[in-house]
């Protein structure tokens, strides 16, 4: 008999592994899939989408997740107000998890909302688009969209 519970337990044991292993501040990194299916599982999960406003227009968005940017499009300065507009919409007791376009600016996000108090934030590695290929472009290696998950343009 499937368990739901039990195999969101398995996946945050296998993220919090993860991060151990590679000596992250916050709780665990999660592959694109496992973030999705931890989203359906965890009552009050959120999933926090970091990428600039530019990225959400011309890549594509997840519906239903949280958008907050971190960094502004072009110049890429911090948004200076990330963690009081994330504490307006997501409780700091919330499963939360943290994904940009690769993962590394979710990492980043990730590092500071452990400093900030938020004790079960994960990141989704590969983030929305994945790494770049021996093209320099992005989307055929990994990602969120890749593995076919909801999203829309």
């Amino acid at each position: 008999m499937f368990n739901p519970m039990g195999k969101l337990n398995d996946i945050l044991q296998l993220a919090q592994e993860r991060a151990q292993a590679m000596n992250l501040p916050y709780a665990g990194a999660l592959t694109p899939a496992e973030a999705h299916d931890v989203w359906q599982l965890a009552p009050g999960a959120k999933l926090v989408d970091i990428r600039t406003r530019a990225e959400l227009e011309f890549v594509g968005r997840i519906p239903g997740a949280v958008e907050i940017e971190w960094a502004f499009y072009p110049n890429g300065a911090l948004n200076p107000n990330f963690f009081r507009q994330m504490r307006a919409q997501v409780d700091k007791e919330a499963l939360v998890m943290l994904i940009c376009r690769s993962g590394q600016r979710s990492d980043e996000a990730g590092r500071e909302a452990a400093r900030q108090g938020y004790s079960s934030c994960y990141n989704v590695l590969e983030g929305f688009e994945g790494d770049r290929d021996a093209n320099e472009q992005r989307g055929k290696l990994g990602g969120w969209r890749l593995a076919g998950l909801p999203w829309f343009q």
